[in-house]
């Protein structure tokens, strides 16, 4: 006799359906490869739709074993192309997630989905992730959340967050992981051609620096120091620039751009560091000297730091020099 489990998609407002089939997809190649060993008592992944109907009462609207009885034991929330937030998606869905989850179900967020389980208040005092474009939003909306958007997956037990739009395929693996086990997740990753295990979604981000804080003396710093060929510059000479002592400026320098400025230079550095490593053949070195850095161990090290890969790693995968 099949045993079930049933994993729930949520079709809140603006999700976005290519990946809600996706892990559609995922799961019914996961369930192919489970049962291709021929082994007895084997799990089998159950998907169904959720969807709040004109009365506001969230039922299923697809059942791939509709002939099965009971309730999702895990919920996703799949992302969305849209600005959509937690108060967009609002009632009956944030009263329902908290309903599921304190029955027991395990809820899961992929980008933009994080923002409906925060508004329900079941990320508060959790560590979570998002797509790394939303993470300062969504710390600022739900300051008792703890964002960590370098992060691909994060998994809380009860609760598990991927970052970026496309981290709907390493969810999807996780929970494979998870339910099915280690060799069935492999397999699965194997046949649908993507990366099994990805852990960081750093070298995907790009680092935009905040220029409407409003505060016109740091502003006037920020625009030399993007202008300059090499981002290097002391303290006292941004102070000095901004008309203010070393104090102040260090204090309203990090309530304005969320940086020291060290960390700003690094920063801005690794990004200059980004295009001549995809768009110029310039050895290491030569991008480590070009970019302000006489050590190029050192330059290494905050690469490392700031992108999850190596200076060579991210010029294999980005390069368009190499393509």
């Amino acid at each position: 006799m099949k045993r079930y489990v049933e994993i729930g998609l949520l079709l809140y407002p603006g999700v976005q359906l290519a990946a809600v089939y996706g892990l559609g997809d995922l799961f019914t190649v996961a369930n192919r490869m489970a049962a291709s060993q021929g082994r007895e008592g084997v799990l089998e992944l159950r998907v169904s739709h959720w969807q709040a109907n004109d009365q506001g009462a969230l039922q299923r609207v697809y059942d791939s074993a509709p002939q099965q009885t009971g309730c999702p034991q895990v919920v996703i929330l799949a992302p969305s192309l849209e600005p959509v937030h937690g108060r967009q998606v609002g009632e009956p869905y944030c009263s329902w997630l908290r309903e599921r989850h304190a029955a027991g179900v395990t809820l899961a967020s992929v980008c933009a989905g994080a923002f409906p389980l925060a508004e329900a208040g079941l990320l508060d005092g959790r560590s979570v992730t998002t797509h790394w474009g939303l993470g300062a939003e969504l710390s600022a909306r739900y300051p008792r959340v703890r964002v960590l958007p370098e992060r691909m997956i994060v998994d809380d037990g009860d609760v598990m967050t991927a970052g970026g739009l496309m981290a709907w395929t390493d969810l999807g693996l996780a929970l494979v992981t998870r339910l099915l086990g280690a060799t069935i997740a492999a397999e699965t990753a194997r046949f649908l051609v993507v990366d099994l295990n990805r852990t960081s979604q750093r070298h995907f981000s790009s680092f935009t620096p905040v220029f409407d804080h409003g505060d016109a003396p740091i502003l006037a710093v920020q625009h030399w120091l993007q202008g300059q060929t090499v981002v290097e510059a002391s303290l006292g000479t941004m102070a000095e620039r901004a008309g203010l002592g070393e104090r102040t400026f260090l204090r309203r320098f990090r309530a304005a751009t969320g940086f020291n400025p060290t960390q700003y230079c690094q920063q801005l550095r690794v990004a200059k560091a980004r295009d001549l490593l995809e768009f110029t053949r310039q050895s290491i070195d030569q991008v480590a000297w070009q970019v302000g850095y006489r050590d190029s161990g050192a330059f290494r090290t905050v690469f490392v730091r700031l992108v999850g890969l190596s200076p060579g790693d991210y010029r294999k995968r980005f390069a368009a020099a190499a393509r």
